[in-house]
This record gives structure tokens, sequence and C-alpha cells, in this order.
């Protein structure tokens, strides 16, 4: 097997079939295209749980003053520095090996800290707030988020304790949402690439055709079936390239406009997927689309060429 024939068999079947070879790179184009969005997305999501999950805490909502309906409740008043004392105790007995640290939050440090932040002049649905009507709080960080059951099933229903809250439920349904969104973009990726592997071969094919007695001259001059067969697997494995490369250069430019530019500078509060995430991901969509090729063109080839 001559590689400076091969390639110039190769060379000469590009020149041949520029339209077929676009076709082919055009639809590797659009199946990688979903198939990097989507790992692109995954990669968000990943991210995004990564850093927010590790910031979130348990909260633990202490009886306010006045009317609750929680039944730890029923006194209708705070519980005293005394009693506070007693439940972070109780944590640390019970729940040692769960929570790795625990904050007090009085009701004015969250008034001043949190509420003022966001309702700067205290008014909240037509009523204007103070620091007397907020609650005293616990943060818990657990060394693993995923515990909180365990804490909620201890602290629930306690004296003195009014709700037990897990500030994932605040991020769980975005997440819920980005996932289904996965989904559907590898399910449109996997139609994709079964229209691709059809189109590949077929071209290819096609291809093989076209040259039918150039090929029946390489057979009676004693060529291989590898020989006669590669011209035509390199020509769709270089489509299959320059589809993919192109691909990999559009996930680039969207992460560039509209995350890096655009999402990154408005939402700061969110970890965002930048151009190392693309670069990772790119070599694998090149590779993938090239083998991708080789054995559609392959297996297109192997009846039609068979000795």
């Amino acid at each position: 097997m001559r590689p400076g024939f091969i390639l110039s068999e190769t060379w000469t079947s590009l020149r041949r079939n520029v339209s077929m070879i676009l076709s082919v790179m055009l639809v590797t184009f659009i199946s990688f295209l979903f198939i990097g969005a989507s790992v692109l997305l995954q990669a968000q999501i990943t991210r995004a749980k990564g850093d927010w999950y590790d910031q979130v805490e348990v909260v633990v909502w202490l009886c306010p003053d006045g009317t609750s309906q929680a039944a730890s409740c029923a006194a209708g008043v705070a519980p005293t520095d005394d009693e506070i004392v007693q439940i972070e105790d109780l944590i640390t007995e019970e729940l040692g090996d769960d929570v790795a640290n625990i904050t007090y939050v009085s009701r004015e440090d969250f008034y001043n800290d949190t509420f003022l932040q966001q309702y700067p002049d205290g008014v909240y649905q037509g009523r204007t707030l103070t620091a007397a009507d907020m609650q005293d709080s616990l943060r818990l960080k657990l060394n693993d988020p995923t515990k909180y059951q365990v804490v909620s099933e201890v602290l629930t229903g306690r004296t003195g304790v009014e709700e037990v809250v897990d500030q994932r439920q605040i991020f769980d349904p975005i997440f819920s949402v980005l996932n289904r969104a996965t989904v559907v973009t590898l399910v449109l990726a996997a139609v994709m690439v079964v229209v691709a592997i059809l189109l590949t071969g077929t071209t290819i094919r096609m291809s093989a055709a076209s040259r039918k007695n150039e090929t029946e001259i390489m057979r009676l001059v004693g060529a291989s079936n590898w020989t006669i067969r590669l011209p035509f697997i390199l020509e769709g494995v270089f489509a299959s390239f320059l589809g993919s490369l192109l691909a990999a250069g559009a996930l680039s430019a969207v992460v560039k406009v509209f995350i890096t530019d655009w999402l990154a500078q408005s939402v700061q509060w969110m970890p965002f997927i930048d151009q190392g995430t693309v670069w990772l991901t790119a070599p694998l969509l090149i590779v993938g689309a090239m083998l991708l090729s080789v054995v559609a063109s392959a297996v297109s080839l192997h009846r039609y060429l068979k000795a």
C-alpha cells in the first residue's frame, strides 16, 4: 500500500465530489453542534451544582413572637437564649457527623444583612417591617448536602423550631429544567447522528459508484480491498473533520458571545462555563466525527466493493 498513491486518489475523489463532501460536512456540523451543545449544557449544570451545593445550607427557622401555624410554636413566643443553646447542643449530639458548622443568625442580623438588601425601604407586601417582625435562625453547613432529610427528621417538631428548610429546594427546579433540556438536545443529536451515518455511507458509496471503472482496473492489477477502499474512507473522514471543526468553532462563538460577554457580565452570582470547557470538548467532537465517518464508510463500502 503506497501512501502517495492513496493520497493522490483521495485528492482526486475530493475534487470530483465537492457537492457530496459539502453534504457530509454540513450534516456532520449540525449533528455535532447538537452533541456539543448537550455536552456543554451538562457541563454548565455540573459546574453550577458544584458551586451552589457547596454553599447551600439547611436553615432552621426558630419560632417567632406571635402566632405560628407550627405546633412546636404553640407558646407564641420566640425561644430564649438558653433554649437556643439547647437546640444547638441537640444538633451537636445527634447530628455531629452530618453538620460541619452551626451559625446563629439573630432577627436583627437577618433584618440588616438580608431583608434590607432585598427590600431597601423595608416594605414587603404593602407592610413596613422591622427587625421585630423577623425570626432568629440557625444555619447548618452539612458535610454532605444530600443528608438534609436526616437533619429534618431530628429537628422538625422540636419545641422552639418552626421549620427546617433545605436551600437546595430553591435550585432543584432550575436543574430539573436544565436536565430536561439536555435530554431533548441529546435526542436531537442522536437523530442527527443517525442521519449523518446514513448520509455519509450513501455519499461514499455514490462516490465509489462514479469511479467503478477505476476500481475494477485497480482490482485487476492486484490492489487489495483496503487499497481500493481507503481513498473513499479518507474522503469521508476529511468531510467529517471539516464539519466537526465548524461545530467546535460555532460552539466557541456561542459561548463567547452569549455566555462570556453577556450572561457572565450580567449574572455574576452564577458560575459559567468558559472557552476552556469548549477546548476540552472540541477534540472529543472532532475525533468522534472522524471515527463515525470511518465506521459508516467502511460498512457502506464493504458490500459494494466486496471482492
